[in-house]
């Protein structure tokens, strides 16, 4: 790679930016183009104002996000979206884009705003476009992985959904067929069961623990309801925070222990710890259950994680403009219990299952955070790197392979 083939111009002669097109949810009508807003992709419409591929950032309300489309889009009047390319490659804007530290341009006064004619002007060092499509390559390569896991990860997940529904919702485990239904207040269920509360088959369910987030590595990680909304827990943006030895211990969470928001647009949500988490307490506005010894917590996580609990709790806690559930209302969901047995034949099935997709999850962040740190060193016109003997490699010989075994 040579720095010749860099050159430092006004990003406006790269790329031009236009601002996006309104459009009101009553306007909207579902359809296969995705509506882009600063905030992302969250809903579609039977139109698109875009053809794709397309590159679009936040302007208004969440500055510096970056999206990628490869298909026709509308880009939502709290973007900008790219309007001329200029002969560059798609992919490479994205990525040079999402480096650019756009939340720090906020030209707007109550509500933040970007400017597009001062993004034009901001000087950038830009490669030459075999050099784009070369960095585009490494950085989609671990693009695709990532959705590769993403995608077993969400395959696996409805495996163990769809296992706790045949077992516990519709009552087909092994050797049901030689037990008679019996009435109970959640209707028929296999004899032998019973019917009971959340609560009354946790051990303990506690509050969390009050303390301030830090950054800087200086104890435990410090779970907080922003990061069990996510699908997943991204652990390495989990703050930490200080803990005396004795609240460590109150607050510690465990394999099995299941956490849930009891306050804000989220209430509901939760997530059941699995094996592989660092050493972590939960904050105050979480709750901690722990099933008994002979509950299945497994069969519990799936039943909290889901839509169908999420309804329970909201339909519980009414209308406020500021919801919020204590320990009693998040665990008073009654739910059918069966016998010890039933629930080790289930995590027998589920345990595998579990363990597979966590794994793979960890292997997304991974891969995540070294393309993460690999963006800025690629798009800063000095990236090489040194093969097996010794010698200096440019971008032009970088690949997914050859930087992952390095």
């Amino acid at each position: 790679m040579n720095i010749e083939d860099w050159k430092t111009l006004p990003l406006g002669e790269a790329l031009t930016f236009q601002r996006g097109f309104d459009i009101t949810k009553n306007d909207q009508r579902d359809g296969p183009y995705p509506v882009i807003s600063s905030s992302g992709a969250k809903s579609t419409h039977a139109e698109f104002k875009v053809r794709g591929p397309g590159v679009i950032i936040g302007r208004k309300g969440s500055l510096g996000t970056v999206f990628y489309s490869s298909s026709d889009f509308w880009p939502h009047d709290t973007t900008l979206w790219v309007k001329n390319f200029h002969g560059n490659s798609p992919r490479f804007a994205y990525y040079f884009l999402k480096t650019m530290g756009f939340e720090r341009l906020d030209a707007g006064a109550s509500n933040p705003t970007l400017n597009r004619n001062h993004i034009h002007t901001i000087p950038v060092l830009w490669p030459s476009l075999p050099i784009q499509q070369r960095i585009a390559g490494i950085l989609s390569g671990y693009d695709e992985l990532i959705e590769n896991s993403q995608r077993r990860i969400g395959l696996l997940e409805r495996m163990a959904r769809s296992l706790y529904r045949e077992w516990f919702v519709k009552f087909r485990f092994p050797g049901h067929d030689q037990l008679r239904r019996v009435p109970s207040a959640l209707g028929d269920i296999p004899e032998g069961w019973a019917v009971e509360s959340i609560g009354d088959i946790c051990e303990s369910v506690n509050y969390g623990y009050t303390t301030s987030a830090d950054d800087k590595d200086m104890g435990p990680k410090f779970l907080r309801i922003t990061d069990i909304v996510p699908d997943v827990i991204s652990w390495p943006d989990v703050p930490y925070c200080a803990v005396a030895p004795a609240d460590l211990e109150k607050y510690l969470l465990k394999e099995g222990d299941i956490v849930i928001a009891r306050t804000g647009a989220t209430t509901g949500y939760a997530k059941r710890m699995n094996k592989r988490h660092p050493t972590a307490v939960f904050a105050s506005y979480l709750v901690r259950a722990r099933a008994k010894k002979n509950i299945s917590n497994r069969m519990l996580g799936i039943l909290m994680e889901s839509e169908h609990y999420k309804r329970y709790i909201k339909t519980n806690i009414g209308g406020a403009a500021q919801p919020q559930a204590n320990a009693v209302v998040l665990t008073s969901m009654q739910i059918a219990v069966p016998p010890r047995e039933i629930s080790q034949q289930f995590d027998q099935l589920a345990e595998p299952i579990m363990d597979r997709a966590e794994l793979l999850a960890l292997t997304s962040e991974n891969l995540r955070r070294t393309r993460d740190l690999l963006l800025p060193w690629l798009l800063s016109g000095q990236a090489e790197s040194s093969n097996s003997n010794g010698k200096r490699m440019g971008v032009g010989r970088l690949t997914v392979a050859n930087i992952a075994g390095s």
